[in-house]
């Protein structure tokens, strides 16, 4: 797993909107209808993190649910965490 430069992350990164690059980790947060919605979010998030085995720190406030990617065994941000930015996005857009 090779750690990306920030400038080659930016590049990656604004192919995919609503994603924010804090040095080496990338944020959105996702508005849902109701805290149900929510908690269903981080659900199926929760089953393409594992079957990724690449797992994002989430915080869920109401129905707002904030993730953050990095790849900490590698010390930086990776191809993982962009694909699973972008699984996330699939399935926010559900």
């Amino acid at each position: 797993m090779t750690v990306m430069s920030y400038t080659r992350a930016d590049a990656v990164l604004a192919r995919l909107p609503g994603w924010a690059r804090d040095g080496r980790v990338i944020t959105r947060t996702v508005e849902t209808a109701s805290f149900k919605e929510a908690v269903d979010l981080v659900v199926a998030v929760a089953e393409a993190a594992e079957e990724a085995n690449h797992h994002p720190d989430i915080d869920i406030r109401y129905n707002r649910v904030r993730f953050a990617l990095t790849s900490h065994d590698a010390g930086g941000l990776t191809e993982q965490d962009f694909s699973l930015a972008a699984k996330v996005d699939v399935l926010a857009a559900r």
